[in-house]
């Protein structure tokens, strides 16, 4: 049987490495894109969910969208 060669060089691995070890941010928040995933997005649900269970209440409590 014929191995495969590495994904990637080694090189390439070992510099990789250097450059995220380097940077000393949170691991999550390192890149402009990675702020979107880990903030906007949780905001986003949360304050969606916010609005939906006051709408509920205030519905419950006026007696609003009750089936006969």
């Amino acid at each position: 049987m014929v191995e495969e060669g590495p994904f990637r060089p080694r090189e390439k691995l070992i510099e990789k490495q250097k450059m995220y070890q380097s940077i000393h941010k949170y691991t999550h928040l390192r890149y402009p894109m990675d702020k979107i995933t880990s903030v906007a997005i949780p905001l986003a649900l949360a304050g969606s969910s916010l609005f939906l269970i006051g709408r509920g209440i205030y519905n419950m409590s006026h007696g609003i969208g009750k089936k006969a």
